[in-house]
């Protein structure tokens, strides 16, 4: 292989393009495996799949649309397939290290290697604004450690709300092969980027782009901060007109100080605090433009206020602060502040963030099961006077040392779970000696949460908040996120009621043990 068998594949930069017979290999057959090969064999690509794990609908309707499988559990090495192939191009679903030997294989080959972002941006023109061929709707691209999929379903509602045809996608779960290829068109993508599709992403050109936060996550991943910072800075590379910082966070503004991007595009800033001449933020509980405004330098637009915001349930500081974001993107595609009041009136948050289950005799009993790291549950608890903390799970390699500093006096006590407990419970008897801690012992899930609910009724007093903000992924115990929060409100309903606590769902499973320190 030659470093010339990748050429043809750079030089395919339009849906219009001659993509047939191009050799390509998929890497991974989920949902986003699915629509890059879907993708690929519409354009009449010659696909191999290869995947560990196959569902038998993907693989049916892999047969369908003519892609070629490999099943290859663990894959741990070079598949005799691809390399028979003599791929042209390597398309890599999120997820798989960049050190995986199919990736380094094809690396030092010359074969290019993409994610699905990557390729949709080279395809991004298939259905334009007015339809096939039309000028492409433009992109609004968000990452950041925590709150990006607040902040893009709030964009697009912004963007809604003004009359535009916005279409979130990306990592928020609609692919964003699937949004390019509508045949309805839109006006506007607003895609949620994580820091694995980022890392193999290098032609994007957005209109607008947002670093909400950086903290330590994934580092099992990227394999250090640095690599980490690294692949979420990509998200301002030639960015055109407004380039979106955390004030209040120093390294997206650096990572926007270093961005390559093109001529004219603005540094727009947002925090909690009163915002410059080029910022969106609060002015005596007032949250203001003083961005897109002609006055800027004497005077500020209102959005809305910090009160209104708590009427609607996106009172939370963190909350509050991706408003400010997605106001500065839907604002830097000129969508109006009334149109955006409008939009916040009746935005909602998805399930299982800061999500109120039950209030009982003065106690609130809280979901943030979407909180899987550090930095997420640290938000999370800065956002209550007194808690009793649920925590645990798969920490990603974080160091949890400094959350634990940090927020242990704002604890009533805490009851940990899931397989990185140790780590946790350690910290607190360094940091918070004299802190009560109360520890879920067994592992079995159906049970783990009932436990769980029973130690923290009985630390909780009245005034308090208890709060699953688990800083850590859940896979160890829980299908994902969703399901642990499920799990969680049905043993806090089932609590308040009365019922036994051996269980949080019906089937009976005996309970998981328990014990304190």
């Amino acid at each position: 292989m030659t470093d010339a068998l990748g050429g043809r594949a750079l030089g395919l930069t339009s849906w219009y393009d001659d993509w047939s017979g191009l050799r390509v290999g998929v890497l991974g057959l989920g949902v986003t495996g699915f629509s890059v090969a879907d993708t690929l064999a519409e354009l009449g690509s010659r696909v191999l799949v290869v995947a560990e794990k196959v569902d038998d609908r993907y693989r049916l309707m892999l047969e369908v649309i003519g892609a070629d499988l490999v099943q290859a559990s663990p894959l741990a090495s070079l598949p005799a397939e691809l390399e028979s192939l003599d791929p042209e191009l390597l398309i890599v679903s999120p997820g798989f290290h960049p050190d995986h030997p199919v990736i380094t294989w094809a690396l030092e080959h010359g074969i290019p290697v993409w994610g699905d972002v990557e390729l949709a941006w080279r395809l991004r023109d298939k259905v334009g604004v007015s339809g096939a061929g039309s000028a492409p709707a433009e992109w609004i691209a968000v990452t950041g450690t925590n709150g990006k999929t607040t902040t893009v379903q709030l964009t697009a509602a912004m963007l809604a709300a003004g009359g535009l045809r916005a279409a979130p996608c990306g990592n928020i779960g609609v692919p964003v092969l699937d949004a390019v290829r509508d045949p309805q068109g839109f006006d506007v993508f607003v895609v949620e980027l994580s820091s694995y599709q980022l890392h193999s992403t290098s032609s994007m050109s957005p209109w607008a782009a947002v670093c909400l936060n950086v903290a330590e996550d994934h580092l099992d991943w990227h394999g250090s901060m640095e690599a980490y910072v690294a692949a979420k800075a990509r998200v301002y590379t030639n960015t055109r007109s407004a380039c979106v910082y955390n004030r209040a966070d120093e390294l997206t503004l650096k990572m926007v100080e270093d961005a390559e991007v093109v001529d004219g595009a603005r540094a727009i800033g947002f925090d909690l605090g009163v915002p410059g001449p080029s910022d969106l933020g609060i002015v005596d509980g007032i949250l203001v433009d003083r961005a897109f405004h002609d006055d800027r330098h004497s005077s500020a637009l209102e959005v809305t206020t910090v009160a209104r915001l708590a009427e609607a349930g996106l009172g939370a500081p963190h909350t509050v602060a991706d408003v400010l974001a997605a106001t500065a993107l839907a604002r830097s595609v000129g969508v109006t502040i009334p149109a955006i009041r409008s939009a916040l009136e009746t935005f909602q948050l998805d399930r299982h963030r800061i999500e109120v289950v039950e209030i009982r005799d003065d106690i609130t009993w809280v979901d943030d099961s979407k909180a899987t790291n550090a930095h997420a549950a640290a938000a999370s608890l800065s956002a209550y006077p007194s808690v009793v903390w649920i925590a645990g799970g798969l920490l990603k390699g974080v160091d949890i040392e400094p959350l634990v500093r940090a927020r242990a006096p704002k604890l009533r006590g805490v009851v940990l779970l899931g397989e990185d407990r140790t780590a946790l419970r350690q910290a607190f008897q360094r940091h918070a000696p004299h802190l009560p801690v109360r520890e879920v012992t067994g592992t079995e899930t159906k049970s783990v949460m009932s436990v769980a609910v029973e130690l923290a009724a009985a630390l909780a007093v009245p005034g308090d908040v208890v709060l699953l903000a688990p800083a850590a992924a859940s896979m160890d115990q829980f299908t994902d996120y969703s399901d642990r929060g499920d799990r969680f409100a049905h043993a806090v309903r089932k609590y308040l009621r009365g019922d036994p606590a051996d269980d949080n769902t019906p089937d009976g499973t005996a309970p998981a043990g328990a014990s304190g320190i």
